[in-house]
C-alpha cells in the first residue's frame, strides 16, 4: 500500500550539521531523505564544537497488512514482505538538538584520526600533558 521507501526529514538545531545514514553521507541539516522500509537505518548527525547526535531508525510492521492478507491474502503478504512496503519506519522525522562541546574529541574518519582541542578548558581539568612545536 505504502510502497517499499519512506521520506525521513531530518534536521537538528543548530542547522548545517552533517548526516550520515548507514556509514554513507547524505548532506547537511535541514534535509529529507528516501529510506528502504524493510530495514533499519543508524543516522549519525554532527557538527564541529558540539556532541554528534546517534538514532536508529526502526521498522515495525504497518497497520495495512492486516487489510492486504484479508483483501490480497497470502500472494499479497508474500509481496508486502518481499518490498519491504508490510513495514513503516519510526520516527517518521528526526530533530536533533545539539549540545556545545567545550572539550576535546578524538573521532576516527577513513583511517585518519581528527583530534579537536578546545582553547578554553574548564577549570576543574587536571592538565596531564602539553604539545609542543618541533
Amino acid at each position: 500500500m505504502d510502497g517499499s521507501s519512506q521520506n525521513l526529514s531530518i534536521s537538528s538545531t543548530p542547522t548545517g550539521a552533517g548526516v550520515t545514514v548507514d556509514g554513507r553521507n547524505i548532506g547537511t541539516t535541514p534535509l529529507t531523505v528516501d529510506l528502504k522500509r524493510k530495514d533499519n537505518h543508524t543516522v549519525k548527525i554532527a557538527l564541529a564544537g558540539h556532541y554528534p547526535y546517534e538514532m536508529t531508525i526502526t521498522k515495525k510492521s504497518n497497520g495495512w497488512v492486516w487489510g492486504n492478507i484479508v483483501f490480497g491474502g497470502l500472494v499479497g503478504l508474500a509481496v508486502d514482505a518481499i518490498s519491504g512496503s508490510m513495514y513503516k519506519l519510526n520516527p517518521e522525522q528526526l530533530n536533533a538538538e545539539l549540545r556545545k562541546s567545550d572539550r576535546a574529541s578524538v573521532t576516527v574518519q577513513d583511517n585518519t584520526i581528527v583530534v579537536a582541542l578546545t582553547r578554553t578548558p574548564d577549570q576543574s581539568w587536571e592538565k596531564i600533558g602539553e604539545l609542543k612545536q618541533m
